[in-house]
């Protein structure tokens, strides 16, 4: 067969680690996959993963994909010649390697199992505190050096490794640390011959594993029109079938609930990109400015047009430190003036714990939150009502010593007895004292990592090649036409919601926060009024950085990028949306005024 008439469809099994039980054997049972693939790494997975190796060596990797993904379908996958790639290594990929090795065995299954290795650099520790990385601007959610208490510091390899070792025979292919993409573009890759300075189909390629990246986010999962996706529980995972010029289609197995339409394969472009014209990978950097997003057929949508251009010599790494602990406590709180009560509730448990430290000789709390979940805490000025009459109450607290933590987690629960009427909740015992594993990030040099796979015993090296790009943005695309309104035409305040979609997510401290209009005459007002301005002043209670904003022709969206906005972000967060999932939804409270022929085509 012709290169150009192949197709190689792959499906995305994994958004994250604690994704459903159902995807593998969805994927693998609906015979339309020649290659499964899992994504496991969010930066708070490496604090967890951390976290866990400290524990007990012998972890540090996803255990799920071992004992629940795999396990119900490992000899299908092995009947079918089903290629698997996976980065549930984490921070001990052979042990995660090894596990799976026992399973196959157990099951009278031969598999050759090829390790990617390289991307931990703890070793390095020293030498990165000293060095000074990074010429370009980093990606992202990254800083310029690294924190001064690393527990683990993985950098972000790209595709090229997993590609070597799927040319050289491997059935399954574990990574530790990988860019979230590069599960979907080695495959391809390998299967289409790629060359490592085809810019345009590597950043296709790389498009390709976003967009299944984050499991049923492609096929309806958060979709801001959530009410028209059907069958939530039988929801299916994602497949794209690939072609050789990097063009793809997004689909579904048959029979699978969910939806697959132009507008959630868009928010899923956006989530979480960045600068959509320097989006940076290891293996490229991608501009999807011009992507197009085309509805092709019930549940099939045309995705092409990504762009890309040499990559910078540096890596990301994803590290995390150890910086004391921390404590949440909860209770229930129901009545007239809940809200009050709650928060007087959480204030005089601060005030008692701190008398208590004081009397035992110990500091005072480092940090901490306190937030009436159900009355719209998290929305500061823009909370609608305080009258409501449930609330959880929630306190955190985070010192540098665990024995004040248990002080405090002790003095909750009295609670129940002592203050609020209407009072419950605390029936689950005392909050747990957790160690505080932050994620952090910086840049290395790609000469100081040795990429590498593992395959039947032998170490095989992967050149990484050095081609210099920048990470600095090119030219902004041009911004819409500009929104006119005819002389004496009515106008009508609308939310945001009649007229875009929306996506939320992070990078670190930075919230992105992606447009889709409706319709193209939309945008130009979207554009004229939703500026960084006005994003920034609408989020200014959580907000404490700069708002940028990017324009996407392709496919009539808008990007945003805010700054400091996520108190810290991940494991470093205390708020109850550490991630900033929900600021896309709450943007689409946002009003804007739009000629009244334009809010009744809404």
């Amino acid at each position: 067969m012709d290169i150009n008439d192949r197709i190689v469809r792959i499906g995305g099994a994994s958004g994250f680690w604690g994704d459903s039980a159902v995807a593998a054997p969805q994927l693998v049972g609906s015979g339309a996959i020649d290659y499964l693939v899992f994504d496991y790494l969010a930066e708070t997975t490496m604090a967890i993963l951390a976290a866990a190796r400290a524990k007990r060596p012998e972890f540090g990797y996803a255990t799920d994909f071992v004992d629940i993904a795999m396990r119900s379908v490992l000899g299908e996958v092995v009947r079918r010649g089903i290629k698997v790639v996976s980065n549930a290594g984490g921070i001990n990929p052979q042990g995660c390697a090894e596990a799976l090795r026992r399973l196959a065995e157990g099951q009278g299954l031969r598999l050759r199992i090829a390790v990617v290795e390289g991307d931990d650099v703890s070793a390095m520790t020293g030498a990165l505190k000293a060095s000074a990385p990074n010429r370009d601007a980093p990606p992202a959610g990254a800083t310029d050096a690294a924190p001064q208490r690393l527990l683990s510091a993985n950098a972000y390899l790209g595709a090229l490794p997993i590609a070597r070792a799927l040319d050289a025979g491997a059935d399954v292919v574990i990574t530790g640390r990988c860019v979230d993409s590069a599960t979907t573009l080695g495959p391809l890759i390998h299967e289409f011959g790629w060359r490592e300075d085809d810019w345009d189909r590597l950043a296709a390629g790389s498009l390709a594993g976003h967009i299944i990246e984050c499991g049923c986010q492609a096929t309806g999962g958060l979709h801001t029109d959530w009410e028209a996706v059907p069958d939530w529980a039988t929801i299916g995972y994602p497949i794209v079938e690939c072609h050789a010029d990097g063009r793809f289609t997004v689909t579904k197995p048959a029979g699978t609930g969910g939806l697959v339409v132009r507008a959630a394969v868009g928010e899923q472009l956006l989530y979480e990109i960045g600068d959509p014209g320097a989006y940076l990978l290891p293996d490229v950097i991608c501009d999807f400015r011009e992507v197009r997003i085309e509805d092709a057929g019930a549940d099939r949508v045309a995705v092409s047009g990504a762009r890309g251009r040499a990559p910078t010599d540096a890596y990301k790494v994803s590290a995390t430190t150890m910086d004391g602990y921390r404590c949440a406590g909860t209770l229930v709180i129901i009545g007239i003036d809940a809200v009050r009560k709650a928060e007087r509730s959480a204030e005089a448990i601060l005030a008692r714990t701190r008398g208590m430290l004081a009397a035992a000789g110990m500091a005072n709390f480092r940090a901490t939150r306190i937030e009436a979940v159900g009355a719209e805490s998290i929305y500061g000025p823009h909370a609608r009502s305080r009258a409501t009459r449930e609330v959880t109450m929630r306190v955190v607290a985070e010192h540098p010593l665990k024995a004040a933590l248990e002080l405090f987690a002790r003095e909750i629960a009295p609670a129940g007895t002592s203050w609020s009427p209407g009072t419950t909740g605390a029936s689950g015992g005392r909050p747990a004292v957790t160690p505080l594993i932050k994620p952090a990030s910086f840049m290395i040099d790609k000469g100081e990592v040795d990429a590498a796979f593992i395959l039947d015993g032998e170490r095989h090296a992967v050149a990484i090649g050095r081609y210099g790009g920048s990470a600095g943005a090119p030219e902004p695309a041009p911004p819409p036409a500009p929104a006119i309104a005819v002389a004496g035409t009515a106008m009508v305040v609308v939310p945001l919601l009649r007229l875009a979609w929306a996506r939320s997510g992070d990078k670190g401290d930075l919230s992105n926060i992606g447009l889709m209009a409706r319709r193209p005459e939309f945008l130009p007002w979207l554009w004229q009024q939703v500026t960084p301005e006005v994003v920034k002043g609408y989020f200014a209670h959580l907000v404490e950085g700069e708002v940028e904003r990017f324009h996407l022709p392709g496919i009539r969206a808008i990007n945003y990028l805010l700054h400091d906005a996520l108190d810290g972000g991940g494991t470093a967060s205390r708020r109850i949306d550490p991630l900033g999932k929900g600021m896309g939804q709450m943007l689409l409270d946002l009003e804007i005024a739009v000629p009244s022929a334009l809010a009744d085509a809404a």
